[in-house]
């Protein structure tokens, strides 16, 4: 225990240090043909983390083909004329590495850790799926089924993520970021090879891609072997985004969802919020310490308020996460005590809400909550992943390295005065969607859809995360 509180305040200390102190401190230079490379030169390990991040996600589909930029992930692992089905992942494991990939709202990312002396390897197995992957009909059928299966498993048969994609609907109304990652099951049906090819050319490109290596390679080896393996790609003419928004709404929504496999109920909420790509964009760092400060650890107020003085309920938790390309969700989740009803519940949780927005948050859990984020970030910059996983997510939004490697000064900067107004700019009811998690009323549980999951392959476990899920994307 000693050791471990030693440990903590060392931790502490080096956060707090100056806020000259780089965070990643990366190198970055851009190829000719538009591709960009960040090195995160970390000497004392011996691996590399290589990563291709894509700026396309489930946001740039066509409208009624939701879940093909995930399919199309799955697909990627397929094979090309040089290495065809199964030997991506059969020469990385041959050569002691590990791979695999997530897709997101926003981005699609490939990854893999690997010795040193093998990052040229797969710079070269990236770099050949990138231009010369080979998609068969009969690949596409396969892969669709399991996307679709996976869908059925994960989400129509787990209430809290069927909850969560309903809520996520509800929340984004016209905007592409209401439909889910994984897609509907009747669109991703309707996807064809021809579909797959158009998203894969117009996306798939060098000038549309990011790739961030860390760990021992220098960022001079990593310039050669980039160039060498993935300089004469050509860039391709992508296309022009279309500016969105969700609508500007007034009215409270609810979404209540009575399911027969529910175990607990559970409350959720969220509140439509701006991330660093837009909304009011100066809140962002104020409402990171605004989700510490509610509801972030045990000694957090609605945690305080709702679990130790009044054990109403077991848990509460806060989230918020900035990094999107359009705008962003504050969350709250909640699970009552035994025989606490959800309403009663609600009912507390409003009133405490309501007493932040009236009298403001306390000094002392600012100040707490900022020093808690911040230690937080000594784990990721101290990892081999973590920050390649900030710095990807980050830059594949549009953001700068320079917002992330200043982003513990951003905190440090956040005042009382920031986190209430940021609260009183949020926390509106009618910019919230309230989700109900109950246990279905015998008859009123609807079919059981249940099916058994085939076997996984590879690539099959980069499947989409839940809303708000992916990797992290604070900084």
């Amino acid at each position: 225990m000693m050791r471990r509180l030693i440990v903590l305040a060392c931790l502490m200390l080096l956060a707090a240090g100056p806020a000259r102190a780089k965070l990643f401190d990366p190198a970055t230079f851009t190829l000719d043909n538009g591709l960009r490379v960040v090195v995160i030169h970390k000497p004392t390990m011996p691996a590399v983390r290589h990563m291709v991040w894509y700026r396309v996600g489930a946001m740039d589909e066509p409208r009624g083909k939701s879940g093909m930029a995930h399919l199309l992930e799955h697909l990627m692992f397929k094979g090309t004329p040089d290495h065809p089905e199964g030997a991506f992942s059969e020469i990385v494991a041959r050569n002691g590495g590990d791979q695999n990939a997530f897709t997101g709202r926003d981005y699609t990312a490939y990854y893999q850790s690997i010795a040193r002396d093998r990052l040229g390897l797969v710079m070269r197995l990236e770099a050949d799926r990138m231009t010369n992957l080979r998609l068969q009909p009969k690949d596409v059928r396969k892969e669709r089924e399991v996307v679709m299966e996976e869908r059925r498993m994960r989400v129509d048969n787990e209430p809290a993520a069927l909850l969560s994609e309903q809520m996520t609907a509800v929340l984004y109304l016209n905007h592409p970021y209401a439909r889910p990652i994984i897609g509907y099951e009747d669109e991703l049906a309707s996807i064809t090879p021809a579909d797959l090819e158009a998203f894969y050319d117009t996306w798939y490109a060098p000038n549309n891609a990011i790739v961030v290596v860390s760990g021992a390679a220098k960022p001079g080896a990593v310039k050669k072997l980039a160039k060498k393996h993935y300089g004469d790609i050509p860039r391709s003419d992508l296309p022009q985004r279309p500016a969105t928004a969700p609508p500007q709404t007034e009215a409270e929504r609810r979404v209540v969802l009575r399911h027969a496999q529910v175990g607990q109920p559970a409350f959720n909420r969220r509140y439509l919020a701006p991330s660093y790509m837009a909304g009011e964009r100066k809140y962002v760092p104020a409402l990171n310490v605004l989700a510490d400060v509610l509801a972030g650890n045990t000694a957090s107020r609605l945690n305080k308020a709702l679990t130790v003085k009044r054990s109403i309920a077991t848990s509460v938790s806060a989230g918020y996460g900035g990094n999107a390309r359009g705008m962003a969700a504050f969350g709250l989740h909640a699970v009552p005590a035994e025989d606490v009803a959800l309403d009663r519940l609600e009912k507390a949780i409003d009133k405490e809400i309501r007493k932040v927005l009236e009298n403001g948050v306390d000094e002392a859990r600012v100040k707490r909550a900022k020093q808690s984020l911040v230690a937080e970030v000594v784990y990721s910059k101290d990892s081999l992943s973590g920050g390649a996983y900030i710095l990807g997510a980050a830059l594949t939004v549009g953001r700068d390295v320079a917002s992330v490697e200043t982003w513990r000064q951003a905190i440090r900067d956040v005042t009382v005065a920031d986190v209430n107004a940021a609260a009183r700019h949020v926390l509106k009811p009618g910019r919230s969607v309230t989700g109900l998690l109950q246990k279905a009323e015998s008859g009123d549980e609807g079919p059981d859809r249940r099916r058994r999951m085939p076997d996984a392959k590879p690539g099959d476990a980069g499947r989409a995360p839940a809303p708000g899920g992916g990797p992290p994307d604070n900084p």
